[in-house]
């Protein structure tokens, strides 16, 4: 019964977006309820000059005086030409009702800049939070980046490239874990349309790639990926889990037959979370010592 009521509520929410032309993602948190053990405690705040430069973030409610809560930093997709994190509000609330404190990051696209500024952009933020999140009840010595689908692939890299983080004046060794979903990993940059637009000029360069990154000092990860994905398939999942037990650090990786490429994240809201267990998962991960 549940099931077939979660399809039809789909099945009509598809469908209003398609007559009424808004944004899927727009319309989903207008009316998709939202996490009740959580909420948004700051907004608009600037971590450079740009204006595509601002990050929110929430917290649980009724958070505690003095509470070092686990600190999330999500980056949202969208080919790293589109996106706007009040779209994401449903992830930021869902995130923070597991019992962190989470940061939800804008950065400039394709075309107003190429690969590695957008990836500037999200260390910038990663720096940001790790200066300030203890005002907003968050541990900066406990922080996770993650992110879906190209913000997976942000995520991931700065987490095992570390070089940009240290250009912003984050230290890497208070990143506890990465978390991707959907995330490209490994691809040929000149393949596709919207790689050749985000890394025109770095076809060659191997610090496109996250596999070349992997080593020693990696902190533990946590993947997923929807065996339906046909935007990002899920071999880039295999090939970042192979290249991380090959290295021997750990990883956790978790592959949903029947759930596409939106299907993962939009898993995180209250409507469909039914479709896989990834809140729980990322709970069980955040919580570790």
């Amino acid at each position: 019964m549940t099931f077939s009521i979660e399809k039809r509520v789909v099945g009509a929410f598809i469908a209003l977006i398609s007559l009424t032309g808004c944004s899927p993602l727009g319309f989903f948190n207008a009316v998709v309820p939202f996490d009740q053990g959580s909420e948004q405690v700051a907004q608009d705040i600037s971590y450079g000059d740009d204006p595509r430069q601002k990050l929110d973030i929430y917290a649980p409610i009724d958070i505690a005086q003095g509470a070092k809560l686990p600190t999330i930093v999500f980056f949202y997709g969208g080919s790293w030409k589109t996106g706007q994190r009040s779209r994401y509000e449903f992830a930021g609330r869902a995130l923070s009702a597991l019992g962190a404190v989470v940061v939800v990051a804008d950065y400039r696209l394709v075309p107003d800049v190429l690969f590695p500024d957008f990836i500037r952009d999200n260390a910038a933020a990663t720096a940001w939070t790790m200066h300030e999140i203890d005002h907003y009840g968050g541990d900066p010595n406990r922080m996770y980046l993650a992110g879906h689908s190209a913000g997976a692939y942000n995520a991931l890299l700065l987490g095992l490239d570390t070089k940009y983080l240290k250009e912003a004046g984050a230290d890497p060794n208070h990143i506890a874990g990465l978390i991707g979903i959907s995330g490209p990993y490994d691809f040929d940059p000149q393949k596709y349309a919207v790689t050749r637009d985000a890394f025109a000029g770095s076809f060659d360069n191997p610090d496109v790639s996250p596999l070349n990154f992997v080593d020693a000092k990696t902190p533990p990860v946590l993947l997923f990926h929807g065996e339906a994905d046909t935007t990002v398939l899920p071999k880039n999942t295999r090939a970042l889990a192979i290249a991380l037990e090959k290295a021997n650090r750990p990883v956790e990786t978790h592959f949903y037959p029947g759930l596409s490429h939106a299907d993962t994240v939009l898993a995180l809201s209250t409507l469909l979370r039914s479709k896989a267990p990834i809140l729980e998962e990322i709970k069980g991960f955040i919580q570790k010592p």
